[in-house]
């Protein structure tokens, strides 16, 4: 069951995607001729408005077929008035766009209904204590719930953990312990801890563990709005940050994940829930948009990068050269595709 979930989940991604591009080359008048998810033997086809529907039998992608644009062969072209061709650089760019940014909007809605659903965000209760650190020395218990520091209410650990690192002296803090209030007063030290890219950094703490108690996140309907905007833009640098690490070899490359990790982790999250899944489907949906946004010649950002360079020059990039530049951006392609996969296949052979 979470197999077929997971199949379900990158079709849909896949779909949105090129419905994006589907809308809008249907906008700039632009005849599609194939519209597809997935890849090989076609197993279900059905003729609407003018463009054959496919589901093919690898379900690992998808494509948007324009009339006088071919990806495998970037010669072939025509210049009909409803040819991909025949239009401007710039509004080639908007069809080319277009799909990144019906990841990036599926996404938004993923949050949002999250939010409506109900966030569940960790509270500021102290679970372990570690010893010989500023809240041991300090007299901090564990179970003990901060309430403020330096007289800022604290609503969540996140806020906290904030104010801690950024801080610049001693902190005091009130806590709440078997009903009772307490103020205790520490100052942070500095320490090496690791960050989400698996990267030695050096970050003030104070030595101490969340309980693990959370409680639900109050939001208005503005606020969900907005929950969902700032987590859209989050993931977004996360995964764009992510692949600059990646390609400057500061994160290894044994860190980057296949379509079988992808498949493993969407089928856990469907099983712990629907907030879980809409969760981690968002997260994919936006590395599927900045991703296909990279500079490479196989995806929408390397198109993108040949249309910008005709309307600077006023001038194509010769066959030659195109030609040349999507093989290699293919072999890329590839290349992390099957990088990926053997790293997927490690991590199973434990």
């Amino acid at each position: 069951m979470g197999i077929f979930v997971s199949l379900l989940v990158l079709s849909a991604l896949i779909f949105f995607h090129e419905l994006g591009h589907y809308v809008a080359a249907k906008l700039m008048g632009v005849y599609v001729e194939v519209f597809s998810i997935g890849f090989g033997k076609r197993v279900a086809t059905i003729k609407k408005w003018g463009t054959e529907w496919s589901i093919a039998l690898i379900p690992l992608g998808g494509y948007v077929r324009m009339k006088g644009q071919d990806d495998l062969d970037p010669t072939k072209k025509s210049f009909d008035p409803d040819s991909y061709n025949s239009k401007t650089p710039l509004q080639k760019i908007f069809i080319l766009f277009a799909g990144p940014l019906a990841n990036f909007v599926l996404a938004f809605v993923l949050y949002f209904a999250i939010g409506l659903g109900g966030i569940q965000e960790l509270s500021p209760v102290i679970g372990e204590i570690v010893k010989d650190s500023p809240a041991n020395k300090a007299g901090v218990l564990a179970k003990d719930e901060i309430l403020s520091i330096n007289g800022i209410k604290i609503k969540s650990w996140n806020e906290m953990s904030e104010i801690i690192a950024e801080s610049d002296n001693s902190l005091t803090l009130d806590i709440k312990r078997e009903n009772n209030l307490h103020q205790i007063i520490l100052t942070p030290e500095l320490k090496e801890t690791h960050n989400m890219y698996g990267e030695s950094v050096q970050r003030k703490m104070i030595g101490i563990t969340a309980a693990g108690v959370t409680h639900p996140k109050e939001l208005s309907f503005f606020g969900t709005f907005v929950y969902a905007y700032d987590q859209t833009v989050f993931a977004s640098t996360v995964i764009f940050t992510s692949v600059k690490k990646l390609i400057f070899g500061e994160v290894p490359a044994d860190q980057l994940g296949g379509v079988i990790s992808i498949v493993q982790l969407t089928s856990d999250a469907s099983k712990v829930g629907w907030i879980s899944l809409f969760f981690f489907t968002a997260l994919i949906s936006v590395n599927l948009g900045v991703l296909n946004l990279l500079p490479i010649p196989a995806l929408d950002g390397g198109h993108i990068m040949f249309n910008i360079y005709e309307m600077i020059f006023r001038r194509e990039v010769s066959e030659k050269v195109m030609m040349n530049l999507t093989i290699a951006g293919w072999v890329i392609l590839f290349g992390l595709m099957g990088l990926g996969l053997y790293n997927d296949i490690n991590r199973l052979a434990g």
